[in-house]
């Protein structure tokens, strides 16, 4: 493993002819080639700005450019709720409305969040979702008796209908929003 990791080179972002160029491993170090990929939507490549990172050889060398995914950005966004907007957007919906509690340092908050993001897309114009992050607005979680996050609360004409408690899987959920809707 270690002679084919030692005859892979990766040129630099820059130096390579085309954005939609990789390179090809060969069997010699000097010898590059170039294969031309079908053309990718949603990625674009990102210049890194002098980071240097140590090889398996201990080698500093620096990076190249990265790839980002541009669908991030058009995901639909879960809103937050805060102190002074949860009456008007929670107790004083006319739809039912999810709301996540979370934090950021929340390792299973994270895992849950793209549950919570498809479901905001899944039942858009049936149900508001909504996130309260626990660290910015700790007053709605103790008067809701947030004990543990992720915490996911259901609300129907203002009132608390029913919790679930951690990182629950997809269908779990979409069993509990289905009751009220």
């Amino acid at each position: 493993m270690a002679a084919v990791l030692e005859s892979l080179t990766v040129p630099r972002a820059s130096a390579l002819p085309s954005a939609s160029l990789a390179p090809v491993a060969g069997s010699s170090a000097a010898r590059r080639s170039y294969v031309r990929f079908s053309e990718f939507r949603g990625l674009k490549l990102q210049t890194a700005r002098s980071s240097v990172s140590m090889s398996f050889r201990s080698r500093p060398h620096r990076r190249g450019g990265q790839i980002v995914c541009e669908a991030q950005e058009t995901a639909i966004e879960v809103p937050a709720v805060t102190d002074s907007s949860w009456q008007s957007l929670v107790l004083k919906s006319d739809s039912p409305v999810l709301v996540e509690f979370w934090a950021p340092w929340c390792g299973p908050c994270r895992m849950i969040h793209p549950v919570i993001d498809k479901l905001a897309k899944q039942y858009a114009g049936k149900l508001k979702c909504y996130k309260v992050n626990t660290d910015e607005s700790p007053s709605i979680a103790s008067q809701y008796g947030i004990r543990s996050i992720p915490t996911v609360l259901i609300f129907k004409n203002g009132e608390k209908r029913d919790a679930v408690i951690g990182a629950v899987p997809e269908s779990t959920l979409t069993t509990c929003i289905e009751k009220f809707l």
